[in-house]
């Protein structure tokens, strides 16, 4: 009897050969964690040898790529795509320079939108109708999310209902989805037990499936046993073709060539000696202290923030360093960090492995977790800020001809009870020294990161003052906060000429009333 499993196995060559001009491609995965590696090469390839497919939409929910040429890097070339609609870009700069060039159709939707999006497509629904994005760049008030005037409007639609204004984004068929899992079983069932994350891989085969389309799942190995059906991820009758893909294009992460259990098996609960002060971090992990400098001086502050008990997200660069001042003061497990791809406790990856966790205690899909972040799970989040202007709105998604894309920002940062934003005060060639516990500029930065308007709103004060949020901005010199009409300075540090090295550098002027030094034990180096 032939299995149905191995009547689905094909080369990558021949998966892609199926996709015609104008198709809509949905691809799953986060950074590099889950990316179909080996599709996104076959399909370049293809276009390059013969010129086709052409026309095509892509659209994918995290940013996937290297910053490089892996992942969605591939597919950028005129002619092959047409239309692109992500949730982060700056990994894929090769894509990035289509869309600033105003060579294909781009938009940039909210991570968690675009994935919960697959599943309403799944199910027939107009679209996925939410407040994220909302008085942001990516509300039709705006821009749309259009990154470009090549790119019409009409995605996303503003509504109202119930008296309340909400965002549409519409529903659009998806013809081909490209997965990925660990294993395939003999009936096509696919298992994702080395999988550091499982995304968004269901809902992408279900809306294939359900559009009419066809799903080609990307697999390190085949299985010659049935799975138990509590292991399957995605069933075998949602599966069309299976790819065994080369090592190199099956990474467990971008960062991480060999399998590595810590990033899929829960860590033993530390245990503290009547003779410790504090447990370890977590056992078999080790966070480096941190240097003293910018960086240290910001997380320390950040940190101090984060309630006892809190459920919260950390952003990736300079909020990753909560993490390494929370294990220095023994307080990882005090709270529960969580990232926006799936993971839930454990210490969040940083660098390429982006979005996965050390020792999780679960992973669940990532619309799952985004409906937890949507309906206002968070405790806390802290998350950086590149521009932050007169009324307290962040950009981080674009700057002039460098796009970065908003990721899972705008879904974080728009529901968290508590956001921190963690960043300079100053950019490009900032050079502090601490003596003393006071804090000396020895180069300022050469760019301004407070500014009269941010160049995009991706963080909407005005949306934070209705929710009621308790929002820092939290720098190596100044601590400010949001108010009802604009910032309010609150601490600045010790050794810090409040009129030359924070006022003066500042187009607008923030509330100055009561300012207290920022607290001391920020400006300590680290112990031993």
């Amino acid at each position: 009897m032939t299995l149905a499993g191995d009547a689905k196995l094909c080369s990558a060559k021949q998966a892609v050969d199926l996709i015609a001009d104008g198709r809509t491609v949905a691809s799953g995965g986060f950074v590099g964690a889950g990316v179909p590696e080996a599709l996104t090469r076959a399909l370049e390839e293809r276009f390059l040898a013969t010129g086709s497919p052409r026309d095509l939409t892509i659209i994918y929910a995290a940013g996937q790529g290297d910053g490089n040429s892996r992942g969605i890097n591939h597919l950028a070339h005129e002619g092959l795509v047409r239309r692109v609609i992500g949730g982060h870009w700056g990994l894929a700069p090769r894509m990035g320079r289509l869309a600033i060039e105003g060579k294909i159709e781009a938009y940039n939707f909210p991570q968690g939108v675009i994935c919960q999006l697959f599943r309403d497509i799944a199910a027939g629904r107009p679209g996925c109708i939410t407040h994220i994005g909302l008085d942001t760049f990516i509300d039709p008030i705006n821009r749309g999310g259009r990154l470009n005037d090549r790119t019409p409007p009409g995605l996303v639609e503003r509504i109202e209902l119930d008296a309340h204004a909400w965002l549409w984004y519409k529903a659009m068929p998806i013809d081909v989805g490209f997965i990925r899992a660990t294993s395939a079983d003999p009936r096509g069932n696919l298992v994702m037990d080395e999988e550091a994350l499982f995304g968004e891989m269901l809902p992408i085969a279900q809306a294939a499936h359900n559009s009419g389309g066809i799903t080609i799942a990307q697999v390190a190995r085949l299985s010659d046993r049935l799975a138990p059906p509590q292991h399957v991820r995605v069933p075998g009758i949602l599966v069309d073709h299976i790819v065994v893909a080369d090592p190199r294009d099956h990474p467990q992460t971008f960062d991480q060539d060999q399998f590595n259990p810590a990033f899929v098996t829960a860590a033993s609960p530390a245990t503290t000696s009547p003779a410790t002060t504090s447990p370890p971090a977590m056992p078999g992990v080790t966070l480096e202290p941190l240097p003293l400098g910018p960086r240290r001086i910001i997380a320390a502050r950040a940190c101090d923030e984060i309630p006892n008990g809190a459920i919260a997200n950390l952003g990736i660069g300079m909020p990753e360093g909560l993490a390494n001042i929370a294990a220095e003061r023994g307080l990882l497990d005090r709270f529960t960090l969580t990232v926006e791809s799936g993971p839930i406790g454990g210490i969040p990856a940083g660098g390429l492995s982006f979005g996965v966790s050390v020792h999780p205690q679960a992973i669940i899909d990532q619309p799952a977790q985004f409906d937890f972040y949507d309906g206002r799970g968070l405790d806390f989040a802290a998350l950086g800020a590149a521009e932050i202007d007169t009324l307290g709105n962040v950009n981080v998604s674009r700057f002039g001809t460098r796009l970065a894309g908003v990721g899972g920002f705008v879904n974080i940062t728009q529901t968290a009870k508590r956001v921190v934003f963690c960043g300079t005060f100053t950019a490009g060639g900032l050079e502090v020294a601490v003596e003393d516990r006071q804090l000396r500029i020895v180069r300022e930065g050469r760019v301004q990161k407070f500014v009269e308007k941010v160049e995009q709103v991706s963080f909407s004060a005005k949306r934070s003052r209705q929710m009621g949020q308790t929002v820092l901005y939290v720098t190596e010199r100044a601590v400010f906060r949001l108010t009802d009409e604009t910032l309010e300075l609150i601490e600045i540090a010790p050794g810090i000429d409040l009129e030359k090295q924070v006022l003066g550098l500042m187009p607008f002027e923030p509330v100055v009333r009561s300012v207290r030094p920022m607290p001391a034990h920020v400006f300590e180096p680290p112990k031993g």
